[in-house]
């Protein structure tokens, strides 16, 4: 019989291991299966692995016919792995995944080096661990959304994958599959969007630049972002090196040989715009496309061109007074876009500032209000004083800090003087002035306390622009659209605008809209918008600059057409003293001298232009030197290689 108070015989070595192996089978076993019970219970279907969908193309067309942009993956078959150069395939296993020939779905050590590396570099871009077949996995059957369940299916479903194909077969899915920005999926498809060519005759360089852009197809766009994709294509040649795909002499060839994407991609304009467009398409047609579509659009390329070259052109000339950014967006008479640019370069942000920021109007809003106050009875040539004024707590003061006592309403809109349009506000209520900006477009809110009437309320350009669009157009509010028409390839009209459209509505009345375009005529000719000069044209607007330099605007017009301009910055701090009448001014100007001519510039309707008035206070406010004259674009948009079908024209100014 046992001792019970004996002391317990130790392992031996070989005993403890074969006890704690088995301790651990025991609990790996039962981790498995809550693991799988947990996350396997939803897996997705698989049995659509072998179904190759493409997403349907939509190609966007300009109002002419010609071909604006193309969103969507082209037509392209699967490629064979087999007939594609070696350093293809091994330019994605050396930057992606490195042990893919060697492990069996997933990495563990290098999910464990990724999640050491986001953990202890706090703010710095996240490494992901993925490997290719878990990207597989995740592109075949699972969403990107970020979540511990998708990240643990991503898993179940890689392992299964390996079980099922050969690492070849993988690789070639993989190849065919991966978003390569653009809207090509799959290798063949990027190989004909950035280079004309099949992929079959991809060169080193050509390979390492689609390899590149798995680390973020849209930051790393051979078209949209060249230097970027080149310096991630550079790394990927390196790691070709490291990993033995080919040699050093090699790498320095194909560093030698100059990749050339397709011209025809670098040229795209309008990327702002068919972002816009895009949801809009789905939401049109009530669900996703299922066959390849073709969008016609209200846009002009010539007058786009314009419009993108102005912008570029003067956020760099004013960039050393901090400007940073711009927008403009022009539409005519009955609210069509013409030309619509988000930010001064696509490539570098796709954030669009004309209808996703918004930003104070300043002094742009002070229409709105002197609206309410001829409606109300007033009249331009009323002589008002200009002098020190406070409001409850609040007392407005002049941007020279200068009072220029009696004048009349029309030189305190020219002029944009603060105290008038203070004491203005005050008087027909501000509460009407918020109502009479809704009319007209605006669809924010609008706080009511005095300071709107200097424009303390945030909008975007595209609600400036349809505002202002009834000063331009005989006082009709107007819907801005960009959508004429949605049709399949094959001419099935799925959408057409002109079809049951709601006539426009008047919402200036007589005699305040002559009023109105009289006052706002002398803005340009003799007041704070004396930069947007353009000799031989009606032309009227408003400038707007916010008291501490963060915003900057310019809402100018010609007989049904009008454009908005706005510069600052995207993290909102101030410019050094830019003001409306300086860089939007200009900008304003610069791509307006070209189009005017092209569209048939009208007079403003609401009666002849006005004799200007003398400048009462010179160039205390604006500098009018004229800006050399930009050359105008043709009077006729490239036409298409077959025209578009017919679609009706509302009436309105020959645009």
């Amino acid at each position: 019989m046992a001792n019970p108070g004996a002391p317990r015989a130790r392992r031996t070595p070989l005993q403890a291991l074969f006890y704690w192996t088995l301790v651990l089978g025991v609990w790996g076993a039962i981790f498995s299966v809550a693991f799988l019970a947990v996350f396997a219970t939803d897996l997705p279907d698989t049995s659509t692995l072998y179904n190759v969908q493409r997403q349907p193309s939509i190609s966007y067309l300009d109002r002419s016919g010609a071909l604006v942009a193309v969103r969507g993956s082209q037509e392209s078959p699967p490629v064979d792995i087999d007939k594609l150069p070696a350093y293809v395939p091994a330019a994605f296993v050396s930057i992606e995944d490195r042990q893919f020939y060697h492990h069996f779905g997933f990495n563990p050590w290098g999910m464990i080096r990724a999640e050491f590396y986001n953990l202890t570099h706090r703010g710095a871009t996240l490494q992901g661990g993925s490997t290719i077949t878990q990207q597989l996995a995740r592109n075949l059957f699972l969403t990107p959304t970020q979540s511990i369940r998708r990240k643990a299916q991503e898993l179940i479903l890689a392992v299964w994958l390996e079980t099922k194909f050969s690492k070849k077969q993988l690789l070639a899915l993989y190849l065919n599959r991966v978003n390569f920005g653009g809207g090509a999926y799959g290798i063949e498809a990027a190989s004909q969007r950035y280079f004309n060519k099949p992929a079959a005759q991809l060169t080193l360089g050509e390979a390492a630049l689609l390899a590149a852009t798995m680390k973020g197809p849209s930051r790393y766009n051979p078209a949209a972002n060249s230097d970027r994709a080149a310096k991630r294509a550079t790394t990927v040649l390196n790691a070709m090196v490291e990993t033995g795909a080919i040699t050093p002499a090699e790498r320095d060839a194909a560093f030698a040989q100059p990749v050339h994407v397709s011209a025809t991609l670098e040229s795209q304009h309008a990327q702002y715009f068919t972002d816009w467009l895009d949801g809009q398409v789905r939401a049109l047609l009530g669900k996703e496309p299922t066959e390849d579509l073709v969008v016609e659009t209200t846009l002009d390329l010539p007058i786009q061109t314009a419009a993108e070259q102005a912008v570029r052109n003067g956020v760099a000339a004013h960039a050393n007074q901090g400007v940073e950014q711009g927008a403009l967006v022009a539409l005519d008479g009955q609210g069509r876009i013409r030309a619509y640019v988000g930010g001064a370069s696509y490539a570098d942000s796709q954030y669009d500032r004309v209808t996703e920021a918004k930003r104070q109007a300043g002094s742009a809003f002070k229409p709105f209000v002197y609206l309410t106050a001829m409606e109300a009875g007033h009249t331009p040539s009323e002589p008002v004083v200009d002098e020190p004024i406070t409001i409850g707590n609040w007392s407005p003061k002049n941007y020279t800090g200068k009072y220029l006592g009696q004048i009349t309403l029309e030189t305190a809109l020219a002029q944009s003087i603060n105290t008038v349009a203070a004491r203005l506000a005050n008087e027909v209520g501000t509460n009407n002035v918020a109502e009479t900006a809704h009319r007209l477009g605006i669809t924010s809110q609008i706080q009511t306390d005095p300071s709107m009437a200097l424009g303390a309320v945030e909008v975007e350009p595209l609600e400036m622009a349809e505002a202002y669009d009834a000063f331009a157009n005989g006082g009709y509010r107007v819907q801005a659209y960009g959508i004429e028409r949605i049709r399949t390839a094959s001419g099935q009209v799925l959408y057409d605008h002109g079809v049951g459209g709601d006539q426009l509505k008047s919402v200036i009345p007589q005699p305040a809209l002559s009023e109105m375009a009289q006052m706002m005529r002398q803005v340009v000719a003799t007041g704070t918008g004396g930069r947007a000069k353009i000799g031989g044209y009606d032309l009227a607007g408003k400038t707007g600059t916010t008291s501490d330099y963060r915003d900057a605007w310019f809402v100018g017009f010609t007989g049904g057409f009008v454009t908005a301009v706005w510069v600052g910055r995207d993290d909102n701090t101030p410019m050094k003293r830019v003001t409306g009448g300086g860089a939007p001014a200009e900008i304003w100007r610069a791509f307006m001298a070209p189009v005017l001519p092209h569209i048939q510039a009208q007079a403003i309707p609401g009666g002849a232009a006005a004799a200007p008035q003398p400048d009462l206070i010179g160039n205390i406010l604006s500098n009018d030197t004229p800006a050399p004259a930009p050359q105008p674009i043709p009077d006729e948009a490239p036409q298409p290689s077959a025209p578009p079908p017919e679609r009706p024209d509302a009436s309105g100014p020959p645009i």
